[in-house]
């Protein structure tokens, strides 16, 4: 079953309650399908100008590599020449660190990818996979 909408809200109410129940700063989350198209976003009140940007391509990385963008950090440290020339393959838009979570439901099958970003990169993971959580899906940020 493809991700739904009611799916992606819940995400996206989910994630951004966590980030103000635990005091994060002001988060942007960005959920995108299978196709990377926006499925639904949102971008807390007084945020950056450029949150969404970077929610999306946190979320855009992790379906791109097929791996939350924890793991994709440690590919563009570990081989920094392959992981430039992927990007540049795939006209950029990506954001290598953590806060890019593939969602996944019960049999491991890709749905799609949640991006958050507004606070430290540990914490914007964090918000995405209790947001995937409570929405009964399962989370990848790529641990491992």
């Amino acid at each position: 079953m493809p991700l739904t909408l009611a799916a992606a809200q819940a995400i996206i109410a989910k994630t951004l309650e966590h980030g103000t129940q635990a005091k994060f700063k002001t988060l942007g989350v960005v959920v995108l399908d299978t196709r990377a198209t926006v499925k639904a976003a949102a971008i807390g009140d007084g945020s950056s100008l450029a949150r969404f940007d970077i929610a999306r391509a946190k979320a855009k990385g992790a379906l791109a590599f097929n791996m939350g963008t924890r793991a994709l950090e440690k590919i563009a440290k570990d081989r920094p020449h392959f992981f430039a020339g992927a990007v540049a393959a795939i006209d950029g838009g990506i954001v290598p660190v953590p806060g890019g979570v593939l969602i996944k439901d019960a049999t491991g099958r890709v749905l799609g990818s949640v991006g958050v970003s507004g606070d430290t990169s540990d914490n914007d993971e964090a918000a995405a996979l209790a947001g995937i959580a409570a929405a009964g899906l399962v989370g990848d940020g790529g641990q491992g």
